[in-house]
């Protein structure tokens, strides 16, 4: 009998912080375990209770990890509809801003060793939700000495948010750290676009999909333009993390250029973040009528009725709400960009180049009405999709065993004697990383927390982990 694969998909961030490295993981965790082919364990992030408050939104706080997990589980099976069959398992984490971004922008770090999670016996596959991010500091096992096979999937472009910053020095020495720990510790990297770095071994493609939810709107809003009815009554619209370096700085610019052009445009915005009232402000400014509201799910029935969406951010990898706007039947108009090349398959995405296609784009959008989404294009939205690319992508499909190559004696010995030197200086990287991350004083002098090297006494018991010594 085959043995089944055992994959343990690591991420840096987990409900209720509405971000894509908690809701996309969960979701990949989800399809991947449906079938019963394989068993999954997510393992995510536990927060002690003063560094919940910093990122889970209203109040929403956890004593125990079990109570996290509940709270987990029924936001995804209220989605999918389904009881899902995968394992959730906690490693300690700790809140910490980001020293690139000059905002206060945080993130998750892992606290300790987080391969030992997952037990040798059970250790298989392991995924890497934004690689970069979970070995960054990364001391202890080595993970491709841990798991057979160790997958990257990287979510995040992190040079474009410090070039932004106007950080170059920051940007070049983050560019070579990340290819450097990738290629230590992944066998293979799958890029969601081509707006993230080049890195080592990897490949491009999209393997995220869209929560259920909207492609369920999007199935009605198809019957109600078939049956002649008015489907979409509301104009256009905006939703995202209120931060400039997420599509306001460009959405905004372009509204004030054009607004001669665009009279009779109205526009609602809606996020919460850092550039909240900044962004209220810039708005006042315009001639045009722009309406900044606090953030709002995407799956809120108050936006079923948006005919448009405008979205011209370029710093996603793969934006998750343009799928999302696409997968309800709505036409987005956004920015010719790496990170949109996979939505140049769907009619009712139109791109544009500058501001006079953005405006002519906008206008031809606002007067017509979207194209019905076919079943086959409904179909690559959903998870179902992401999950057959996924596993195609990380070649843990059945039809992807790789072909022995028929090569003379001396190209095989050439070729394993290159092998041979490559996997002598990745050793001699991984001690060479393991060691500088095994200490306090270069640990914080590269950006780690004091104290993360190991979990602490508070952070263990609240995890069941052994005390550390």
């Amino acid at each position: 009998m085959t043995k089944k694969q055992q994959i343990a998909i690591y991420t840096t961030a987990s409900l209720p912080w509405m971000t894509g490295t908690a809701v996309n993981p969960l979701f990949r965790a989800c399809y991947l375990a449906k079938d019963g082919e394989r068993k999954v364990t997510l393992v995510i992030p536990w927060l002690s209770l003063k560094d919940q408050g910093l990122v889970y939104p209203d109040n929403i706080t956890f004593k125990s990890a079990l109570e996290h997990e509940a709270y987990v589980r029924k936001w995804l099976e209220d989605r999918t509809g389904f009881i899902s069959r995968f394992e959730i398992k906690f490693y300690p984490g700790r809140i910490k801003p980001l020293p690139q971004f000059s905002t206060d922008k945080r993130s998750i770090l892992p606290v300790g060793d987080i391969t030992e999670i997952i037990s040798d016996e059970e250790a298989d596959i392991a995924v890497l939700e934004e690689p970069e991010h979970l070995t960054w500091y990364h001391h202890g096992n080595r993970w491709k000495a841990k798991f057979r096979l160790v997958i990257g999937i990287v979510h995040t472009n992190y040079l474009e948010y410090v070039r932004r910053e106007k950080n170059a020095a920051q940007a070049f020495l983050l560019k070579h750290i990340n290819s450097w720990v990738i290629s230590i510790y992944c066998d293979k990297v799958i890029r969601l676009s081509a707006a993230t770095q080049d890195l080592p071994r990897s490949v491009i493609c999209n393997v995220h999909g869209v929560n259920p939810k909207f492609l369920e709107t999007g199935k009605k809003k198809k019957e109600e333009l078939e049956d002649g009815k008015l489907a979409f009554t509301k104009g256009a619209y905006y939703i995202g993390k209120m931060i400039w370096n997420k599509g306001y700085k460009e959405l905004l610019k372009l509204l004030k250029d054009h607004q001669k052009e665009l009279v009779g445009l109205e526009v609602d915005l809606y996020g919460n973040g850092e550039d909240s009232n900044e962004v209220k402000v810039a708005a006042k400014k315009l001639e045009l009528p722009v309406r900044v509201h606090p953030g709002r799910d995407h799956a809120d029935p108050l936006f079923h009725d948006y005919k448009v969406f405008l979205n011209p951010s370029t710093t996603d990898v793969v934006c998750t709400t343009t799928a999302e706007a696409l997968a309800m039947g709505k036409i987005v108009v956004c920015a010719n960009h790496p990170s949109n090349e996979f939505f140049k398959q769907f009619p009712n995405c139109r791109m544009y180049d500058d501001g006079e296609e953005f405006v002519a784009t906008t206008r031809k959008a606002l007067a017509e009405q979207p194209a019905p989404l076919t079943d086959s294009q409904r179909h690559e939205l959903s998870w179902a999709a992401s999950t057959e690319r996924f596993l195609k992508a990380a070649e843990l499909d059945q039809g992807t065993t790789p072909k022995l190559s028929r090569t003379s004696s001396s190209k095989k010995f050439a070729s394993l004697s290159s092998s041979n030197v490559k996997k002598k200086l990745e050793d001699a990287s991984a001690y060479i990383h393991n060691t500088v991350s095994g200490t306090e004083f270069t640990r914080t002098a590269f950006g780690a927390i004091p104290g993360t090297l190991h979990p602490d006494d508070e952070l263990c018991k609240e995890l069941g982990l052994p005390s550390p010594t």
